[in-house]
């Protein structure tokens, strides 16, 4: 196992290609939980949960059920099923032990069943011809990407409610122009991470 290559994956999944600012993906939860920093990190400690979870499971699902027996074609239904198994178990698990999390996360937590960015990193490890060991340093550096984008969104965004912008930028127009902004920053990172071992 190549240790350079493993921080290849996860530093190019956490920050060139991150799946939030780069992909556009899971766009739905970083906008509706980012309004406080507290439940932007709680939904991205889940979803980083799910990532890692389901690309665990369906890894060997592909490789050793559905490839080997002709059913790739059967791919995205299962994925879909396994995630909202896990995202349930997550549910569940958040409900008896941390009710205020869950609390917060509300309606926002079910929907983590059909995050694209968490679909989208089990379909694209396996498209990428990952091994084992290299889905899940990529399962980790997307769920820390999308953590990080949700605790600096969730920091603009507090200090943007502290501010008294003009009328026409109060609300949603100023939420869309401080994201651009930040997918912008994250788009200045292209060709580092390649470069970084010479």
């Amino acid at each position: 196992m190549d240790f350079k290559a493993m921080i290849v994956i996860m530093m190019s999944a956490a920050l060139v290609n991150n799946y939030v600012l780069s992909q556009f993906l899971g766009i739905c939860p970083f906008l509706g939980v980012s309004k406080e920093t507290k439940s932007a990190t709680g939904m991205s400690v889940a979803v980083i949960f799910v990532m890692l979870l389901s690309t665990a499971v369906t890894w060997p699902i592909q490789v050793f059920l559905l490839d080997r027996h002709g059913l790739g074609f059967l791919q995205i239904i299962v994925f879909i099923l396994i995630i909202a198994a896990l995202v349930q178990f997550v549910e569940i698990a958040l409900k008896k032990y941390m009710p205020e999390l869950y609390n917060s996360l509300g309606v926002f937590l079910p929907l983590i069943t059909t995050n694209c960015a968490v679909l989208a990193a089990v379909i694209l490890n396996i498209k990428e011809n990952y091994t084992f060991m290299q889905s899940m340093v990529n399962a980790l550096g997307a769920g820390l990407g999308f953590l990080l984008a949700m605790v600096i969104f969730s920091g603009i965004r507090e200090h943007t409610e502290n501010t008294d912008p003009p009328e026409a930028f109060k609300g949603l127009p100023l939420t869309m122009m401080s994201a651009a902004i930040l997918s912008l920053s994250f788009f200045g990172l292209t060709g580092v991470v390649e470069n970084m071992f010479g």
